[in-house]
Formats: C-alpha cells, structure tokens, sequence
C-alpha cells in the first residue's frame, strides 16, 4: 500500500469513528505552548484550519502534490505576523497531528501507516525550515525595506 493511500485510510477511519482531532490537539498544543493562546483570537475557528492544512499538507506530500510548496512558504511568511515562532512550535505541531490522527483511527492505526505519516510529517518540517530560511534571506527585517 503506498503511503498516501495508509494515510487516506487513517483519514476515513477517524471519520467514520466521528472524531475530531482538532479539540485533542489543540488542547495538547496549549498545554505544551500556553503562552502561545493568546496568539488566536478564535481558537475554534483557526483550530479548524490550521489542522485541515496540516493534515492535507502532508498528504500532498504523499501523493507528489505541486501545490505543497507555495502554501508551505505562504502559510511561513504570514505566520512572521505572530512575532519569531520557534521552529519547535512547527514541529510539535504536526508532531502531535500525527499523534491524535492515531489515536483516533483505532485499529486503522498500524505501524506502516505510522511511518508513513512520519515520512511526511518530516518533509513538512523540512520544508517549513526551507521556506523560513527562503524568506529570512530575501526579507530579513520581515517586510521590504523602504526605495532609496
């Protein structure tokens, strides 16, 4: 079985046990990081996206999806508005997706389908670093610099 399809198979599982990762994960996340609560000024809103982008960033890692990349850098430059988030925030986060997506999909949940989750939780943190290292050179104060 390829990796996108153990992953789609874990999708369908925590579906059809009617969960939603999203409450556990942030609640993790928050116990982890409180500090960074008051960086969401609705939490049951940005918990919604912020888990389905993860969750499908990393399947499109799975499949060979062209359009990771570009969300990855865009998703990177707009969170420079919360202040220096440390790469440490990034990678408990998926971390943890990965995590409660296991958690949820019960017997669906094998050590292969870990794996591959694993594998492309790793290329979304790689990414990420690559994204953050793109745009700290090209903008190192966080915005354009004034025209002389």
């Amino acid at each position: 079985m390829s990796d996108a399809a153990a992953m789609e198979a874990s999708l369908a599982a925590v579906a059809d046990a009617g969960i939603d990762i999203r409450h556990a994960l942030f609640d993790r996340f928050f116990a982890v990081f409180p500090e960074r609560r008051a960086s969401f000024m609705i939490v049951d809103a940005s918990s919604v996206r912020m888990t389905d982008e993860t969750l499908q960033m990393m399947l499109g890692l799975a499949k060979g999806e062209s359009w990771v990349w570009p969300l990855v850098a865009e998703l990177v430059f707009t969170h420079r508005a919360y202040g220096p988030l440390p790469i440490t925030e990034y990678d408990a986060f998926i971390d943890m997706t990965v995590e409660e997506v296991g958690a949820a999909a019960g017997p669906a949940w094998s050590a292969d389908t870990a794996a591959a989750w694993q594998r492309h939780a790793d290329a979304l943190k790689a990414m990420i670093r690559k994204a953050r290292a793109e745009w700290e050179s090209a903008m190192p104060a966080g915005a354009p610099q004034p025209a002389d």
